[in-house]
């Protein structure tokens, strides 16, 4: 039976469950961040570092399905590190597909379904959603990171901010 009572628990219960799932990836954004910093201090090169972000963050499950580290050289995204699926894609001209179009505007990208973009660059035919999120140090863009996921719209606000806290570490470690 549907009561106000009723109405009120089941909205407390929905949003204890959406605060503990956000607190959750949160806090597992804390903990990649301290990991990066950790292997930091024992000098672990640049590509452990990119590598290490890149394992973590697709160890936080569905919907990191692929995590890959690009590095900005010249007009060019140069791959040097990924979690996940192999890419074919292991350098992308500034300004091709969502990872060079970020770059060209200096804005990170959210694109909930890839297959309504007309310069879409498929790693892989399963790849539903991708963000890809700027490492940047002051207005200097040094890489990215990018996320395929296998969800539709598989990436939010609290996603985006997680991987931005992992970019912002990273661009102060490299």
């Amino acid at each position: 039976m549907r009561t106000p009572g009723n109405a009120r628990r089941r909205f407390h219960n929905r949003a204890r469950r959406r605060y503990i799932r956000v607190m959750s990836t949160a806090t597992a954004a804390n903990k990649i961040v301290r990991a990066l910093r950790a292997a930091h201090l024992h000098d672990a090169p640049r590509g452990e570092l990119l590598r290490l972000a890149c394992e973590k963050l697709r160890g936080l499950g569905p919907p990191f399905t692929s995590v890959y580290a690009y590095m900005l050289r010249g007009d060019e995204l140069v791959l040097e590190a990924f979690a996940g699926r192999q890419t074919e894609h292991t350098r992308i001209p500034v300004g091709r597909g969502v990872c060079g179009t970020a770059v060209a505007t200096g804005e990170d990208q959210n694109v909930p379904d890839v297959g309504a973009i007309g310069n879409y660059l498929a790693c892989n035919l399963d790849t539903k959603a991708e963000l890809v999120v700027l490492i940047r140090r002051g207005a200097t863009i040094l890489g990215q990171l990018d996320i395929d996921s296998d969800v539709p719209a598989g990436f939010g606000e609290q996603e985006h901010a997680d991987v931005k806290a992992v970019a912002d570490a990273l661009a102060v470690l490299l």
